[in-house]
């Protein structure tokens, strides 16, 4: 999942909002989108996650869609105007679409993650095109790369003197009650 931190970090960010045809519910109310950081926004070459919500499901499979309504659905859309972009099957089909959007982020109601807030949707600051989703997999697998040669780097980092502090019992240690039991795991988001 996308980290935006900071002061103004999910104010204005342009996004991509990705569907296919077959995410909506049977009543047409609801429709799951997977929506991301576009890797062009300054917050995005960062991220080695540019999803706004990513839940590992049964199978070890990961979900990166969260629920809009029709409404909000439909706010996304006019707001892309012609800024969107097919996502087409092996047989040159269109079986979703790719939209362009720009708007600030809040965290979910309904689980973890984040979501576009529809009532600031503008167009984005950037064109989609053909190649978008390829620069999205990309900046994902660079920020990764840097983020792993960060983490050796770290692993290699002196002792800080507030761990030496603790190690030592200077600094007092108490159980926290955010700690979860044993078996139990901390919600994310």
């Amino acid at each position: 999942m996308a980290l935006l931190k900071g002061k103004g970090a999910m104010t204005g960010v342009n996004l991509l909002a990705k569907t296919y045809n077959n995410n909506a519910t049977k009543d047409g109310k609801t429709r799951f989108l997977d929506v991301m950081v576009d890797h062009r926004d300054p917050r995005g070459p960062e991220q080695t996650n540019l999803h706004l919500v990513s839940q590992r499901t049964e199978g070890d499979r990961i979900n990166n869609g969260a629920p809009y309504s029709k409404g909000q659905f439909v706010e996304i859309v006019d707001a892309a105007g012609p800024n969107s972009e097919p996502i087409m099957n092996k047989d040159g089909q269109e079986i979703g679409r790719v939209y362009a959007v720009k708007a600030n982020v809040m965290p979910s109601t309904k689980g973890g993650g984040l979501v576009l807030n529809s009532k600031s949707l503008t167009r984005s600051d950037f064109k989609i095109d053909d190649k978008t989703m390829d620069g999205q997999f990309a900046s994902m697998k660079a920020a990764k790369k840097a983020a792993g040669t960060s983490a050796e780097q770290e692993a290699e980092t002196p002792v800080t003197e507030a761990q030496a502090a603790a190690e030592h019992g200077d600094v007092p240690l108490f159980e926290d009650a955010a700690t979860p039991a044993r078996g139990e795991e901390l919600a994310v988001g």
